[in-house]
């Protein structure tokens, strides 16, 4: 696993997206588990993002914040650099929210993109 400089940071979190990650830390299907941010193939701009809690895994860049760490793959970094994670507890259009200065379009529903 590669620990990279803030300044090669795929991604960094708002003080409100650290405290919510730390708080899904603490369930117990995620003990020992990172977040990890990826990109993939589909949605409805051609490429969509992904979160979930996951181990490390050979080639994975860690950034994030002092307290939490984000698992990136080399794939997705490519399309990540610069993104900052954001949560939101509104009951409209709460949750994570991805701030992607890569994404040339999205869509509307914030969770596809195109570079």
């Amino acid at each position: 696993m590669n620990d990279i400089s803030a300044s090669e940071s795929p991604i960094t979190l708002t003080a409100s997206a650290v405290e919510q990650v730390k708080l899904l830390q603490g369930q117990p299907d995620h003990a020992g588990k990172f977040l990890r941010v990826y990109v993939e193939q589909g949605g409805c701009s051609g490429m969509q993002y992904g979160m979930t809690f996951d181990e490390q895994r050979e080639g994975d860049l860690i950034s994030g914040s002092a307290t939490v760490k984000v698992l990136v793959d080399a794939f997705s970094a490519k399309y990540l650099g610069g993104t900052q994670v954001d949560f939101s507890d509104e009951l409209t259009g709460g949750g994570f929210k991805l701030n992607n200065p890569n994404a040339k379009q999205s869509c509307g529903c914030g969770k596809s993109f195109q570079t």
